[in-house]
């Protein structure tokens, strides 16, 4: 009986054992199989980071690539002899004849003095267009500003045409058929022997920082839809930030909760999902259609963008207020405030830095935004930068496009020149939004 109970004993132990090993294989392999498909879960995760940092890059460096020639301009450097017949031939030096007066003329002679060889109105056609006609404008500015340089020679750069500038910059094939290029052997061959002088030099592109919109390439600027956008971010702020605000307390704060303020609540949790261009349409018939407010006036893009980032602001602002404290809430209380001041004194203050960083992402989505501005008219052409809110402009985003849509080549690189600058402006405010939500972000 021993025997045979020690036997049986001796077999459940196995059987134990047996058992005990098979399930920690089992447990192992299983063990083996979550790591493996953990690690290919974080090789997925990794590879989509890598994916999107690359194509980030991929595309900074094509705008960049393109947008960076933007900001050099091709001069010549050519005597100029302010000749006292044609700028003011009745010597009376009054500011109003010194303004119309024909200093293409001056432009013209200087070439042909430089030149001489040149004959027949054709050619001479095509020497004069090598210069872009913008030049005339710093003759003018010159001769107005001080009416002594007039009698007088003055070695002076003077801005060349976008064909010149596009070949210097190696955008224009020379070894292209004379029917395919813009520029023809002959002025090729002039434009070679400013260089071989050292006459022609890529320096800074003033113009581009400080001339409005224009239908020749060389003379583009962004001003005026750098001014345009600044005018419509300052509408938007003034009014979308106190008013974002206050909705954002009262719902927090004061509303009771009945469907009505739910039904609130969705609708504003809806509106932030709306396609831009909705705004644009609302903004069309109300505040252009039923208010008669001017078209493509900062004014109306800001009242039309107000609108867009409210829905943001709240949420942003809503949250803030959630993320005080209820202790603080208690506390004020406690000590005999009441709720006004509670909220003003303490819980306000609190959730100001969040109520800011969510401001600064609306304002910045309101500056990239272009379809609700065209829907109000801002897409038309617009050379004079804007001096009110009132009177017609652009902005960056429209800008862009409008550039994009431009056969000329010169405006490839304006337009990659004006995103650039745009995305400076975006990363600059969400840089912003950043540094403030951790200056003055509370640890609870």
């Amino acid at each position: 009986m021993n025997s045979t109970s020690e036997v049986a004993g001796e077999g459940v132990g196995n059987a134990v054992i047996r058992t005990a090993a098979e399930t920690q294989l089992i447990v192992e392999r299983s063990l083996k199989r979550r790591y493996r498909a953990e690690m290919r879960f974080r090789g997925y995760g990794l590879t989509a980071v890598g994916l999107g940092i690359l194509f980030v890059v991929f595309l900074f460096t094509t705008i960049g690539m393109q947008g960076a020639s933007v900001f050099r301009q091709t001069y010549v450097q050519l005597p100029v002899y302010f000749d006292p017949e044609i700028i003011d031939p009745a010597g009376t030096r009054v500011p109003n004849d010194l303004i119309v007066a024909d200093y293409q003329a001056l432009i013209r002679d200087s070439l042909r003095e430089r030149f001489p060889a040149v004959e027949g109105r054709s050619n001479l056609r095509e020497l004069y267009r090598i210069v872009s006609s913008a030049a005339t404008i710093n003759l003018r500015s010159a001769v107005v500003d001080d009416p002594t340089t007039i009698g007088q020679r003055q070695n002076l750069y003077l801005l060349m045409d976008d064909t010149v500038d596009a070949l210097l910059k190696g955008k224009t094939d020379r070894a292209a058929p004379e029917e395919e290029r813009r520029l023809s052997d002959q002025q090729i061959g002039w434009i070679d022997a400013l260089l071989v002088e050292g006459l022609l030099e890529l320096r800074f592109n003033r113009e581009f920082f400080s001339n409005g919109d224009s239908r020749d390439p060389e003379q583009s600027g962004i001003l005026g839809a750098l001014i345009g956008s600044l005018l419509i971010l300052l509408i938007t702020l003034m009014l979308s930030f106190p008013i974002g605000v206050s909705a954002a307390v009262y719902l927090e704060e004061f509303a009771p909760k009945n469907p009505l303020t739910d039904i609130i609540e969705v609708n504003i949790n809806n509106l932030a999902a709306v396609p831009s261009i909705v705004f644009g349409l609302l903004g069309l018939a109300v505040f252009i259609g039923f208010f008669g407010l001017p078209r493509s006036a900062p004014l109306v893009g800001g009242l039309v963008l107000t609108l867009l980032t409210l829905p943001t602001i709240i949420i942003a602002s809503r949250a803030a207020l959630k993320g005080v404290p209820p202790s603080i809430r208690e506390a004020a209380l406690g000590m005999g405030a009441s709720k006004i001041q509670m909220v003003g004194h303490h819980v306000l203050p609190l959730a100001i830095p969040g109520m800011l960083t969510g401001t600064i992402i609306g304002m910045a989505r309101a500056l990239g935004e272009s379809a609700p501005l065209l829907m109000i008219g801002m897409v038309a052409f617009i050379v004079d930068v804007p001096q009110g809110v009132l009177d017609p402009a652009t902005a960056l985003p429209v800008q862009v496009f409008l550039w994009s849509d431009l056969p000329e080549r010169g405006f490839i690189e304006r337009t990659s020149g004006a995103i650039i600058i745009l995305l400076l402006f975006l990363v600059v405010m969400n840089a912003t939004a950043v540094i403030l939500r951790n200056r003055f972000e509370k640890r609870w």
